[in-house]
């Protein structure tokens, strides 16, 4: 059960209905301004709800199993405490108890009506966080009223129920949630949000998928314990460790109904927990991840601008104008007196890239490390609550240790299983944790560790058994390039674009059309269909550097212009579904820049880089402002393409529509002036015109001649 497979089903469905129901406008200025909000504010406004949503109605769960059972029994002499003789509760206990049930009811019932905004938030927050405030006091208050007269020891005559239990655990969650609400609303109420949750379809989903696992839960457990004769909470923990397929064994269907129910429910059960652990991974994980890496680009954004000030290394980001001086110092690859503007904004854009590869890493390991220690907390923590509460089985920590591993991994051997009253509750909340976490580390370990185990393993094996055509000691030189980050043999081995063999040329290797070598080893993991994608990928970026090499010449035909346009558009809507995402070269960029008016040889539209942003923004001109309206901007920016959330290539594809579209139109505007008798001379703005790349405002069309002229 730690990777049902269904991420990718369930991602692709919620993307589709929140593409349905999401205003194209509200989409467009969340992904370009997510980055720039302040990481504690995201999760007030969107994890905190989520997770208020989730445990809510698990909190509930456990107050049903609290009101359905009396609280305490009496142990017998030489009798185990799951067998002792129950004492009936107050009255005014269980009234209280089921007033607080109904009050957490309604309490999460307002809460799913505000998320899909069929109730107000000023209306349904107030009545949802003092309903739980409510519910976690009365529980708590009745706890205390209920141990009072009694006294816990091991050779005491009397003891809690598992309802007792359950009681406390319910508590605990009613106050966490409700404190996490109260959050919510401190910074909704404070400007920092607005009043209406950020959840998308797929994320309150996940809330719905977890209600009804739940429900699913306790119902199944109601029926078994009429079928089998057990105590409801001992058909609960059955019922739960049964669904997760830990299958410890210490509870097992005897009749023929039992055994016969068991094949519709483990499987609808094991179909709803898939569900629900498919929506934390791709919906909950991958969109955390996200976040996290371009809030982590735009970190070591700010840190590598603020190395390069101390170090008087910040001059090397500005833009190159006649006024400006060409003896630079400069740490990057080319000398700086040698540099055009193109050639700066190059290495500007390697520069991003590196940012952005050193902020994925980080992302990646801290992402493991955060995940590892949540998992190690609950085994290790888990174990010594596990060794206190089976006091009577006299188990120690390793015999816990132990029981615990076989639980997370759902191994299950049964030779270790909880007998106590308090035990039981504990297992039933604790793996219901425990195990979704564990699915999350094993994601968190696919882009780190077992990554790292698949290269290694490839690397042996290019030099061993599975002999690449680099050869041996190429595969040395350039693994001990990547590993000291390109500091030794640099001038051997060049780094090439997938599929190219680099400057070791070979006989016998096929070149492309653009004449470069098409070479794929032999022995690669890549599928075919990988090495197609490498092959177009190369083409492209082999056509880009002549194209840079050219100018980026644009037809000064505005037909001609429009052609170009759609093509490109198709070529881009290819790279969508690219995986790895599709990262573009600065050639590529700057083609794609120039289409939509933009130009990477001149500085009129560039600058150097802010480290922390002002309050008016720093936008990426004609391709990101509006199109009236000059904004200089940076690669390293904090408004450059490459940060945010988007991939490049939605990125490029939304832009070069928005370009193509502005152009039908202004086409259109000019054919209806002409069919009204219209003439002279008309002003076509935001198209890019001659080679020289001149921007949107500097492009005319006049009629008669039909040719681009500057002001």
């Amino acid at each position: 059960m730690n990777d049902p497979g269904l991420d990718e089903p369930i991602s692709n469905d919620a993307k589709d209905v929140e593409n349905q129901e999401r205003d194209e406008k509200e989409e467009k200025e969340e992904d370009e301004q997510a980055f720039l909000a302040p990481s504690r504010w995201w999760f007030a406004s969107t994890a905190f709800p989520l997770i208020a949503g989730t445990f809510g109605p698990m909190a509930s769960a456990f107050s049903i199993c609290a009101l359905v059972v009396h609280w305490r029994v009496y142990i017998p002499p030489g009798a185990a405490e799951e067998n002792g003789v129950p004492i009936p509760d107050p009255k005014w206990l269980i009234g209280i108890n089921a007033a607080q049930l109904a009050l957490a009811l309604i309490s999460n019932l307002f809460l799913l009506l505000n998320m899909a905004r069929r109730v107000r938030f000023s209306i349904a927050q107030p009545i949802t966080i003092i309903g739980w405030y409510v519910s976690s006091f009365a529980l708590i208050g009745l706890c205390a009223c209920a141990s009072g007269p009694l006294i816990i020891h091991p050779t005491s005559d009397h003891a809690f129920t598992q309802a007792y239990y359950y009681a406390i655990f319910s508590a605990g969650l009613y106050f966490l949630v409700a404190t996490l609400m109260l959050v919510t609303v401190w910074g909704a109420y404070r400007g920092h949000y607005d009043k209406e949750f950020q959840l998308t379809m797929s994320q309150r989903t996940l809330m719905l998928q977890t209600i009804s696992f739940l429900v699913y839960l306790l119902a199944g457990a109601a029926v078994y314990s009429h079928i089998e004769g057990w105590a409801y909470l001992d058909a609960v923990y059955w019922a739960d460790f049964t669904l997760l397929t830990v299958g410890i064994g210490d509870y097992s269907p005897q009749t023929h109904l039992g055994r016969g129910l068991l094949f519709p429910f483990a499987i609808g059960g094991i179909i709803i927990l898939g569900l629900v652990i498919g929506s934390i991974r791709s919906l909950v994980l991958e969109r955390g991840k996200v976040k996290m890496g371009a809030r982590m680009v735009e970190k070591e954004r700010r840190r590598l601008l603020k190395k390069m000030r101390k170090s008087d290394e910040s001059e090397i980001l500005d833009p190159i104008t006649s006024e400006s001086s060409m003896s630079r110092s400069s740490t990057l690859k080319t000398p700086s007196d040698t540099l055009s503007e193109r050639e700066r904004r190059r290495q500007e854009f390697e520069l991003m890239r590196k940012i952005q590869e050193d902020a994925q890493t980080k992302r990646r390991w801290t992402s493991l490390i955060i995940s590892g220690s949540t998992w190690f907390v609950l085994w290790f923590a888990g174990a010594a609550i596990f060794q206190a509460a089976e006091y009577g089985q006299k188990w120690t920590y390793f015999g816990s240790l132990y029981f615990a591993y076989t639980s997370l991994l759902t191994i299950g051997y049964g030779d270790f299983y909880p007998q106590s009253n308090s035990g039981k509750p504990f297992f039933v909340v604790w793996s219901l944790l425990a195990i979704p976490s564990l699915t999350i580390l094993i994601s968190n370990m696919g882009d780190t560790i077992v990554k790292g185990i698949r290269d290694l393993t490839l690397w042996i094996g290019n030099f061993t058994v599975l002999p690449g055509e680099q050869g041996v000691k190429a595969t040395l030189k350039e693994s001990a390039k990547k590993l000291t980050r390109g500091r030794f043999f640099d001038d051997e081995i060049q780094e090439q674009p997938p599929g190219m063999l680099g400057e070791s040329k070979r006989k016998g290797n096929e070149t492309d059309e653009d004449g470069d070598e098409d070479h794929h080893p032999k022995n690669g993991p890549e599928s075919a269909a990988q090495r197609v994608a490498g092959d177009n990928a190369k083409s492209e970026t082999a056509r880009a550097k002549k194209q840079g090499e050219g100018g980026d010449e644009i037809p000064k035909s505005k037909r001609h212009y429009h052609v170009v346009l759609i093509k490109e558009i198709g070529k881009v809507m290819k790279h969508l579904n690219s995986s790895p995402p599709r990262k573009y070269t600065f050639d590529e960029w700057a083609w794609y820049l120039k289409l939509i008016g933009e130009d990477e040889n001149s500085a009129d539209t560039h600058r150097a880089a802010l480290r922390k942003p002002r309050p008016d923004g720093e936008g990426l001109g004609a391709a990101l402002a509006d199109q009236n309206k000059e904004v200089k901007w940076s690669w390293v920016g904090n408004r450059s393409p490459l940060m945010g959330n988007k991939e490049e290539a939605e990125w490029v594809l939304e832009r070069l529509t928005t370009t193509l579209n502005r152009e039908l139109e202004a086409m259109r505007r000019e054919e209806l002036e002409k069919e009204g008798g219209g003439g002279g001379e008309t002003m076509t703005k935001d198209r890019p015109g001659d080679g020289e790349g001149p921007r949107s405002d500097e492009i005319h069309t006049v009629y008669g001649e039909k040719e681009n002229k500057k002001p």
